[in-house]
């Protein structure tokens, strides 16, 4: 079912992700991130642009709760990260936010349908459920033929297709993207582009993803630089 698009400048609306004066250090060294303050709402489409070694992918991995800022306050969903304990923010993970990594982590042994199907079963949805979620996920893309082939079976731009399904499994509120296409040629990362577009479009879901390609980041509503830790909207 269609919703209606909120721009990220809506006022009156509680982000489900907020970041503020977030600060990020490893072990003393120099600060990854400066100060960096960021809002999430729902149905926006984000893209944080800038270098490697920006810190594109330390923000997203504190804005996920796979780390912890060394200072400044992060809030998922209304909660804020400090108060969670580890069992909470794994939860929140499986069954509000979808991941998409660089690397894809299929497992090898096991079918493209059941790799969708992974975090369902994490979650404890009836495997009769999970089959026909997964493939109604496949279906909706294009890609129901691809069900019963192993990952080594099909091409890198449909792994990384499917590995975009199993991140929206659960129907998350939020997907993070960490440079989703790095790998894809040109026509695979235009179908990667289309599917979190009809996502953010169709089911409303904020997406938030990296990139170090000027070109890439124009898929996104709204546009931030990332530059030696510090981030700022770009106009």
């Amino acid at each position: 079912m269609s919703t209606m698009h909120v721009n990220s400048t809506e006022t009156g609306v509680t982000p489900i992700a907020s970041l503020r004066d977030v600060w990020k250090t490893y072990k003393g060294e120099d600060y990854v991130l400066k100060g960096v303050s960021l809002k999430v709402r729902n149905g926006d489409f984000l893209c944080i642009l800038g270098p490697s070694g920006a810190g594109k992918s330390t923000l997203l991995r504190i804005m996920g709760l796979l780390d912890r800022p060394s200072r400044g306050e992060v809030k998922l969903f209304g909660r804020s990260a400090a108060e969670l304990s580890d069992n909470e923010a794994a939860r929140i993970r499986l069954e509000r936010i979808g991941f998409i990594f660089q690397s894809l982590n299929l497992i090898p042994h096991i079918t493209i349908r059941e790799n969708i199907e992974v975090p369902m079963y994490l979650k404890g949805m009836r495997g009769t459920e999970r089959r026909k979620r997964a493939l109604e996920l496949l279906e909706r893309f294009g890609l129901r033929h691809l069900a019963d082939r192993y990952p080594h079976e099909v091409s890198l731009g449909e792994q990384q297709r499917v590995a975009a399904l199993r991140a929206i499994a659960n129907n998350p509120s939020l997907i993070i993207a960490d440079e989703p296409v790095a790998h894809l040629d040109e026509d695979n990362a235009k179908l990667l582009f289309e599917m979190l577009r009809r996502l953010n479009r169709e089911d409303s879901v904020a997406v938030v993803m990296a990139t170090t390609s000027e070109e890439e980041a124009k898929v996104a509503d709204k546009i931030y630089l990332l530059r030696r830790g510090v981030l700022r909207s770009k106009e």
